[in-house]
């Protein structure tokens, strides 16, 4: 019978033990996710096409709306919420592990029955923090470069790298952004997988993410750098990249999390 959602007792877990990972774990974990793509390309393919889809998207609308300055931080802002594109690959990555054969049908229902468990409050999360992150960008547009209109992103550009305001803007914006993006990452870097796998509140979720970073602080921020370097370089070539990047990333994730939360008994 196929391991499905549907299929598994809903008697809720008790919490999750965490592990030590190792930087060999991270390299390894990108192996096996690069393979698991290589194993089910159009799994991979479709949601890498869906993320990117998003991507072009964001930025046709800014700079149809005129609003090309918000450009980078909607950009570093998408990054956030890639593991939740990312959660069909995680059920991907689950079947091939287990030795079955991924289906559309198979991977679609998982997703779909995630409605009626608390994936979708992680994802509520995510979505609340991307706002939270572009509220703070024109916030700090506001206290040093004032409420301008920039006519074009050049001009945008001018004022940002050659002003002493500008300069200021970047040096706290990217301050306080790492420091949101690491607060993120870390609630939600085990998050995702552990809530597809396991019958868990979100809560709990979210304090086992935080518990993995704490427990591996040194592996677990490389992961995080490794994820935004990967995604930088995807979008490169009109976004297309992140159709490749994706995929190995989503399906990398699953395999961390495999070796940073211990099985159940």
């Amino acid at each position: 019978m196929v391991d499905t959602v549907e299929n598994r007792p809903q008697a809720v877990q008790a919490m999750p033990a965490v592990r030590a990972v190792t930087f060999a774990d991270v390299k390894a974990s990108l192996i096996e996710g690069l393979s698991d793509f290589a194993q089910a390309p159009a799994f991979g393919l479709a949601f890498g096409a869906l993320y990117a889809a998003g991507g072009l998207a964001i930025v046709a609308c800014v700079f149809f709306f005129e609003l090309g300055y918000l450009a980078y931080p909607l950009f570093a802002g998408s990054v956030l919420i890639g593991p939740f594109v990312a959660a069909g690959l995680y059920d991907v990555s689950r079947e091939l592990e287990a030795g079955r054969e991924p289906t559309w049908n198979g991977v679609l229902s998982t997703i779909f029955a995630q409605r009626q468990r608390e994936l979708g409050w992680m994802a509520f999360v995510t979505i609340f923090a991307f706002i939270i992150w572009m509220y703070q960008v024109r916030l700090l547009l506001a206290l040093f470069l004032g409420f301008a209109s920039f006519a074009t992103l050049n001009d945008f550009l001018k004022v940002l790298f050659t002003t002493s305001d500008g300069i200021a803007f970047l040096a706290v914006g990217h301050v306080i952004g790492a420091a949101l993006a690491l607060g993120l990452f870390s609630i939600t870097v085990i998050s995702f997988p552990l809530l597809m796998d396991r019958n868990l509140d979100v809560v709990t979720a979210m304090i086992t993410s935080v518990q993995a970073v704490l427990t591996s602080p040194g592996p677990m921020i490389l992961w995080g750098i490794c994820v935004v370097a990967l995604i930088a370089i995807g979008t490169a070539p009109a976004f297309l990249g992140l159709i490749f990047v994706l995929p190995v990333l989503g399906h990398a994730t699953w395999h961390l999390y495999r070796r940073a939360v211990a099985p159940l008994p």
